[in-house]
């Protein structure tokens, strides 16, 4: 029995010991990478310090060609391979259509300069919880549980392993049912969650080979297109649809609003790094490098395939056809056995889209249980990187739920382009209030240090393009039902602005409401894990 305590009061006094230690020397690791200028209590974001924040985890292992992978990942899923057709439908001319893409690259390089500004302000993980934390501090909390509400109910990634189930019936040739398609989406949201959770390493490692396979299939498609412009294939005419490309084009504000939402969400991704600042190897370095580069080689694969898919069949083929335009695409050019193997593209494209989107999910996850945000079953465990120390499992598996909601509940066909509007919407809302803060922080903060800064006209043009996309949607399509019949258009617009109003019922209730029923006052503490993640966990204290 003596020997049994003395080794536990051995054991005790170690890990006392090694906290002590490990505060100096969180410190000085850290030192080198910002400085800590903005970390005080007037401007750092949240209950937990820089030190606190970045602790935990498998470190900073990631660089610049991991998070540039990384961003093309996220940005290159489904939508180069399906939206250019639902987008020609909705703006009526495939020079609108076009004019959209490169609308979509100017606010997507305006926002990313935004995120930059603020990502090396706050090189922390976590993204806009991180931002609107540091900007919207009353009332204390509700900013980042509007954010959780929108981050857990629709950030799922259901509708690309929907596709990869498709396709890859598709490819194997056999029927595309309900429930087979459903099992296989399952089995995909179910892969990912456990790679990252149990694997991490060899996680990241698909994830950036899944990212350069994108690339060299969209290579693939620009230069098939040039081939096809220079006349050496089947392809009667490659130049039609260019001689008169704005003929046709709507006249509507709903439609180039809906148009615009479905081409972001083609470009979403650019802020990916954003969310995992705590892995990435000197921070404000990599993300300067990998966003631009990340972004621009995006950009120029999705305007040169837009090019290429509509050199390959005219407006009224897309429009009859009833497949996306990169099936019409291969089939017009290398025949309908081509379209097979374009069904395995897209599955790879779709999952590794699944894969990447669910690493960063994850990480943002964990900074909201970290941040004390009331989770079933307490936040401690949610905020830990159970079970191997390196990987945030539980964070994984908030991402899990809604996405395995969504794929089993609506009807794809229905679910699939509403998903696309549902999950953009509430985003220009944060974006709005995102560049908000950003013009609020430089009036009240002339001092604090800002290692980059976005020029403002770009941070204008953003602002004003969000406060468009918020309004237009509202107003009624041309053809009077919107894309996503029988559901009125408007609803996409209504159920993403009730999502963040559960947030702030949520608030209400956790922070006001249950406290003056019951007559207790919320007191926060900090609590290191065994894992080395630090959390702030909330107590109830009897008010006298």
């Amino acid at each position: 029995m003596t020997t049994t305590w003395w080794s536990r009061l051995s054991k005790q006094q170690k890990k006392h010991q090694d906290q002590r230690a490990s505060e100096p020397q969180l410190k000085e690791k850290y030192q080198g990478i910002h400085k800590l200028p903005n970390d005080n209590a007037d401007l750092s974001p949240g209950e937990l310090t820089f030190e606190e924040d970045t602790a935990g985890g498998m470190g900073r292992h990631l660089g610049v060609m991991s998070c540039t992978l990384l961003i093309v990942g996220n940005i290159i899923g489904t939508g180069i391979f399906s939206t250019p057709s639902s987008i020609l439908s909705g703006v009526g001319s495939v020079g609108a259509s076009l004019m959209l893409w490169i609308l979509g690259f100017l606010l997507s390089f305006c926002g990313l300069f935004i995120w930059l500004e603020f990502g090396t302000m706050f090189p922390r993980s976590g993204g806009e919880k991180v931002y609107l934390e540091a900007v919207y501090r009353k009332p204390k909390y509700l900013a980042t549980i509007v954010f959780s509400a929108n981050a857990i109910l629709l950030g799922f990634t259901a509708s690309n392993c929907i596709v990869f189930a498709s396709n890859i019936l598709v490819a194997a040739g056999r029927p595309v049912g309900r429930w087979n398609e459903r099992g296989i989406a399952l089995g995909v949201i179910f892969f990912a969650t456990l790679l990252h959770g149990l694997i991490p390493k060899t996680g990241v490692l698909i994830m950036n080979l899944l990212s350069m396979f994108k690339i060299v299939i969209l290579v693939f498609v620009v230069i098939t297109g040039w081939v096809v412009l220079s006349g050496k294939t089947r392809v009667a005419d490659p130049y039609y649809n260019f001689r008169n490309a704005f003929a046709g084009s709507s006249t509507s504000s709903n439609d180039y609003a809906t148009a615009t939402f479905k081409v972001l969400y083609a470009y979403s991704g650019w802020s990916n790094v954003n969310y995992v600042m705590n892995d990435v190897r000197n921070p404000v370095r990599t993300l300067k490098i990998a966003g631009p580069l990340g972004l621009g080689i995006c950009t120029v694969l999705y305007l040169l395939a837009n090019v290429a898919y509509f050199s390959a069949a005219t407006k009224t083929e897309i429009d009859e056809s009833g497949v996306t335009v990169a099936a019409l695409f291969f089939g017009n050019v290398f025949g309908s056995v081509a379209k097979r193997a374009l069904s395995v593209f897209i599955a790879l494209s779709a999952i590794g889209n699944v894969i990447t989107a669910t690493f960063s999910a994850s990480r943002v996850n964990q900074e909201l249980a970290k941040e004390g945000i009331p989770f079933p079953f307490g936040n401690k465990f949610w905020a830990s990187n159970w079970p191997t120390g390196k990987s945030p499992l539980p964070g994984l598996i908030i991402h899990l739920i809604p996405s395995v909601i969504v794929i089993i509940g609506p009807p794809p066909n229905i679910a699939y382009p509403f998903i696309l509007d549902i999950q953009e919407y509430p985003m220009q809302i944060i974006n709005f209030f995102i560049v908000v803060a950003l013009f609020y922080l430089r009036w009240k903060k002339p001092d604090a240090v800002w290692p980059f800064k976005v020029w403002w006209p770009l941070a204008v043009f953003f602002l004003a393009a969000a406060s468009f996309l918020l309004v237009a949607p509202f107003l009624k399509p041309s053809n009077g039902v919107g894309d996503t019949p029988p559901l009125p258009y408007y609803l996409y617009c209504l159920v993403g602005i009730a999502v963040m109003f559960v947030g702030v019922l949520y608030w209400a209730a956790w922070r006001i409401i249950l406290p003056k029923v019951f007559g207790y006052e919320l007191v926060p503490r900090k609590e290191r894990l065994d894992d080395g993640t630090f959390v702030t966990v909330f107590s109830s204290r009897k008010m006298q």
